[in-house]
Parts: C-alpha cells; structure tokens; sequence
C-alpha cells in the first residue's frame, strides 16, 4: 500500500527541515503528494485576563510570519508542495479535521527528546487521535 498525501506537522524550528526531508524521500518514489501544517498558538485562548493588546492583529502577524516560513520551506523541500497552511487552535484537533478534509493518508511530525517532552508532548496527543498512519521522527535535543 502506497500513500498518496502527505502532511507534515512543522513546528518552524530549524529542525522541522529533518521532517521535511523524511517526507520527500518517501513521497518521491510514490509519487505522493505532500503538504505542510502549523497550528499556531491561540493567544486568545492563553490568557482570559485583562491584557492591553490587540489580540486579532496579533494573532493575524504571528499567522503570516508563519507562512512566510512555510513558503521558504517549500523551497528548501525542492518537491512540489500542495498545500501550505496555517491554522490556530489545538493542535490534535485542528490536524484531525485538516486530514478528513484534505485526504491524508500519512502524518509525519518530530518528537523531541528532552525533558519537557516527557511531561507535555503535542505528539502523544497526535497519536491518540490521529485517523490515519503516522511517522514520528525523534529529535534529540
């Protein structure tokens, strides 16, 4: 069985270019297509006290800073990459409805390996809620 859409969950950091060189090499001889996520966080949702800022032109800068990085990685990924997007909110749910809604059949993401990461990691959440297959690439710190 082949997989034909692949998305990676990028968190923007340096190392999210081994997550996207995973994805290509498994693409290519597939031919599968690949798309990028990342959910930004919701600084609404952060902080429910009284705070003097615009959270909407904030969230709105964080949002396009963050597709600003996505299109210089998908000239780093030197594949075709279908789709790049920016989402907000929590992370499992927002990637299990993009999947449904963009047909993706294989999740790759990164699972770093240091001490935060074994008291709170997005990626276990990601697999606990995950419809589809998913590659989690171990990045050690």
């Amino acid at each position: 069985m082949g997989y034909k859409h692949i998305m990676v969950a990028l968190d923007l950091s340096e190392e999210s270019k081994m997550l996207i060189d995973k994805a290509v090499c498994l693409a290519k001889p597939l031919g599968a297509e690949v798309s990028f996520i990342h959910i930004d966080v919701n600084y609404a949702e952060l902080y429910t006290g009284l705070i003097d800022l615009n959270m909407a032109e904030t969230q709105h800068q964080a949002m396009e800073a963050s597709m600003t990085q996505l299109k210089d990685f998908a000239e780093y990924a030197d594949y075709p990459i279908k789709h790049s997007l920016v989402g907000s909110g929590d992370l499992s749910n927002e990637l299990r409805d993009t999947i449904g809604e963009y047909n993706v059949d294989l999740v790759v993401c990164g699972h770093h390996q240091d001490f935060w990461s074994k008291i709170l990691s997005s990626t276990r959440q990601l697999i606990n809620t995950s419809p589809v297959d998913m590659l989690v690439v171990p990045i050690k710190e």
